[in-house]
């Protein structure tokens, strides 16, 4: 069966560092994969890759069989692929609604074609994050960290995609944030929704995947179930440090 997202033999290169090296791993529909690795293993690089936010030196990446390697951020935002960041990235100066709005209406030529998108679809996408309607006003710099979370979990669900990137999603949360963010993980993924995950917090991480993938230097050193690769040797060495 093809895989929903391929990354074959990827290299990147910045400079004369080779930041991704030679690194391959797939990932199936319905199944969510953590990304895990020391500070500086790559992860956000093949995040960039994936997305076409850079390029590669080599390699391909591959959806559902088609080379998407040669194609421009939007398209492949279009054909189902998202992402969050570590820092969020709304929208500074328009509100919650007006943020998922531009979310439900990804190309700008549909823009100026049509009226806009359905007030009821951005209420919806709203509420399955967790904002009531008092929240639609506000704008991003009102809103705690968990709730800007929440917000690029938003933006990313109205682009109807195929599988969601989410990087360091946890980070600078509280545990009640955490546990609410988790839930909505959790969730998404029993609606059958892709995920690839890249966090520090494996304690959280690890009853949101079926398996992991561990990187360091810009290579796979592991992979399997997140039990298997935490017992591992070079896992130990790498990225627990003993």
């Amino acid at each position: 069966m093809t895989a929903l997202l391929e990354v074959d033999r990827a290299v990147k290169r910045f400079g004369g560092i080779s930041a991704v090296n030679d690194l391959s791993f797939k990932v199936e529909a319905g199944e969510s994969l953590g990304l895990i690795g020391p500070n500086g293993a790559g992860k956000t690089t093949v995040f960039s890759l994936i997305m076409g936010e850079h390029r590669l030196n080599s390699g391909a990446i591959r959806l559902n069989g088609t080379d998407i390697s040669a194609l421009p951020t939007y398209e492949r935002i279009k054909r189902g692929v998202a992402r969050t960041y570590q820092v969020p990235r709304p929208f500074s100066e328009i509100n919650v609604a007006e943020n998922i709005r531009v979310g439900l209406m990804p190309d700008s030529l549909r823009l100026m074609l049509t009226e806009g998108p359905d007030p009821d679809a951005e209420l919806e996408l709203a509420r399955s994050v967790g904002f009531g309607p008092a929240d639609l006003e506000r704008k991003p710099s009102q809103l705690s960290m968990g709730d800007l979370r929440k917000l690029e979990l938003a933006r990313t669900l109205a682009t109807a995609p195929q599988i969601i990137l989410l990087d360091e999603v946890f980070a600078g949360l509280t545990v009640g944030e955490i546990a609410q963010i988790s839930d909505l993980i959790a969730r998404k993924r029993a609606e059958g929704m892709t995920f690839v995950i890249v966090s520090h917090d494996l304690r959280s991480l690890q009853p949101l995947i079926d398996r992991a993938v561990v990187m360091t230097f810009g290579q796979v050193i592991a992979e399997g179930s997140f039990e298997s690769v935490m017992s591992d040797e070079k896992v130990r060495a790498a990225y627990l440090g003993h």
